[in-house]
């Protein structure tokens, strides 16, 4: 842990220093310092932090390991709760756009439980097809709504996955996720226990539909957030649940800060490859991720089809 944090700290003192304005050379240098590249560290580690741990309880409470808010269709629920709230409150803060986006994550989340809840699945493959197909109509509904409201341009800003545009002033909402990290923690015993199914969380004495809801809740507002902020941070809550999990088994509370850690680093790699791969410009770290992402979702396939 103590040599994990310290090349977390090493990728972290690398993304400071990297980008185009010259901060030691300008007068105002260390002004856009501040006001630039502090506030797009911190919002890598809120961002992949809070990203990470949800796709790891969104794991443990559907007990499949192939699912993630990117591929059940939060992130699609959150996108359109956003679009619904620019549309009809224009003058909306970021506070307002940032309720909107939750409450939408928050049923959508809800449904594919649901869905679950009323479905037979024999296969665990078939659940995160099934939240894809679902983001897709989300997603498809969002668009018709966009084009005939021509917000289109605004919500392909909104899923492009950038922390381009993270200043001072604008990210600070992203601390609320710190609140979601902690509950996390204070309920990481009886989201474990929740994980082992309906039965068996009724028969220690635990209220498993409150836990559902509570897990839920705190999936909808990381993702919300993140969604407002940053946009679609695809595959990270299936990748590192799944890596740390191969190491360390099942336990959420021990995991954690494992879980975290890996989070805030691979999402500052991407960043840092997006950055400097075809500097000056910049590739969105949503692009890197997918990439990455996809293969390691196809190895867990095959692995699970070997096994």
């Amino acid at each position: 842990m103590a040599l994990g944090v310290v090349v977390v700290l090493v990728l972290l003192g690398v993304s400071l220093s990297v980008g185009e304005y010259d901060i030691l050379g300008t007068d105002d240098g260390w002004e856009m310092f501040a006001a630039t590249r502090i506030p797009r560290t911190i919002a890598l580690v809120l961002a992949g932090a809070a990203m990470a741990m949800s796709g790891l309880v969104m794991q443990l409470l559907t007990q499949n390991r192939f699912v993630e808010p990117t591929t059940t269709g939060t992130t699609e629920w959150a996108g359109l709760g956003l679009l619904a709230v620019t549309y009809f409150i224009p003058a909306a803060s970021i506070m307002d756009r940032m309720l909107g986006a939750v409450v939408f994550a928050f049923i959508g989340t809800m449904v594919f439980f649901l869905f679950l809840r009323r479905v037979s699945l024999r296969s665990s493959l078939v659940v995160p097809i099934i939240g894809i197909m679902l983001g897709a109509v989300v997603s498809s509904v969002s668009t018709f709504f966009a084009l005939q409201t021509d917000m289109l341009q605004s919500l392909g800003v909104w899923f492009a996955g950038s922390f381009t545009d993270i200043l001072r002033g604008q990210y600070e909402v992203l601390w609320v996720v710190v609140l979601v990290v902690v509950a996390i923690f204070l309920f990481a015993d009886r989201l474990t226990v929740a994980g082992l199914g309906e039965e068996i969380a009724t028969n220690v004495g635990l209220n498993y539909h409150r836990l559902i809801l509570i897990g839920t809740g705190l999936i909808a507002v990381a993702t919300g957030v993140v969604t407002v902020v940053v946009g679609s941070l695809p595959f990270l809550g299936l990748i590192v649940p799944n890596i740390v999990s191969m190491f360390r088994g099942d336990d959420l509370r021990s995991n954690l800060p494992w879980v975290g850690l890996l989070g805030v680093g691979i999402v500052t790699v991407c960043d840092l490859i997006g950055r400097t791969i075809i500097s000056p410009f910049e590739i969105p770290v949503s692009v890197i991720l997918g990439i990455i992402g996809a293969a390691v979702f196809i190895t867990l396939i095959v692995r699970q089809r070997h096994g």
